[in-house]
């Protein structure tokens, strides 16, 4: 298949998360974006701020592109009552940053067991309550906040959200409107009854995100997504259901690898664009 070229409507939808692209700055992800005609971008926090917040905005504004989420807020599990505080100051810096950027969706990584737990269960009934706490500042600025599970092998360390069924749960205390859930492919595409969980979230997905589940899974679990085609996930049935469901948003190719980080990235980009146009776009 050829790579699709800028305009081409089946880029329409099309997101370039920052992650896939590692190795270039926020302003080598704008203009890599803007050559494949790519119209939007995820953004991450830290190169935003290497760029400086006013200058990030404008120069995505400038370019021309949305921004899809910014990522990442979250971790909110510790068991001190004072870095718990300095999180939630933290997941509201987060939420000026995505107002400023233009951007209504933030991203939340729900935060690993603290070092020597095991009380799972309290460390979920704190992202809960982290997630009820930040209810008003987003209303406030407009932005929603995205809950992510994440695969359970992230259990321990990242995500003690391991279910869309459990992602929902914390959300449906909340308005639609201000709370929803990141449905991720390589996070969510094990779970018994997934497709269920994600008619269940309806207006509630805020982000739909794609990568691959690859095996053998490489020595670092964290980099072991891989690019769509390459492994086992059905990214027809998720993204028909996806669709069905009612979300019209931009998707995100997010792809943390480093293979792929090593690669030049506008090969990288051309080839999501390839694999994103015959794998995923069809049944949006």
């Amino acid at each position: 298949m050829a790579t699709p070229l800028p305009g081409d409507p089946r880029l329409a939808r099309l997101s370039l998360n920052q992650r896939t692209t590692a190795r270039w700055s926020l302003r080598e992800a704008v203009d890599g974006c803007v050559a494949a005609g790519i119209g939007s971008i995820g953004v991450w926090r830290e190169p935003v701020a290497d760029t400086g917040l006013e200058a990030a905005a404008r120069m995505i504004r400038d370019a021309g592109l949305r921004v899809s989420s910014l990522c990442r807020g979250g971790f909110f599990t510790s068991a001190d009552r004072a870095a718990r505080a300095a999180a939630h100051d933290d997941n509201l810096a987060a939420l000026d940053e995505a107002a400023a950027l233009g951007c209504d969706v933030l991203v939340l990584v729900p935060g690993g067991l603290p070092e020597g737990d095991r009380d799972i269960a309290g460390a979920r009934d704190r992202v809960a309550e982290a997630v009820a706490a930040l209810v008003p500042g987003a209303r406030e600025r407009g932005v929603r906040l995205g809950i992510e599970p994440m695969h359970p092998i992230f259990a321990a360390d990242r995500g003690v959200i391991s279910t869309l069924g459990q992602a929902l749960d914390i959300a449906e205390q909340h308005p639609a409107e201000v709370v929803g859930v990141v449905v991720d492919t390589f996070h969510v595409w094990w779970e018994p009854g997934v497709l269920e969980q994600i008619a269940r979230a309806g207006r509630r997905i805020v982000s739909y995100q794609v990568c691959e589940w690859i095996t053998p899974l490489p020595a670092d679990s964290l980099l072991s997504r891989g690019m769509m085609g390459d492994g086992h996930i059905d990214f027809g049935s998720l993204t028909r259901a996806v669709a069905a469901a009612g979300y019209t948003g931009d998707v995100e190719v997010e792809i943390f690898n480093a293979d792929v980080w090593a690669a030049p990235g506008a090969d990288v980009v051309a080839t999501l664009a390839r694999r994103y146009a015959e794998i995923v776009e069809p049944h949006l």
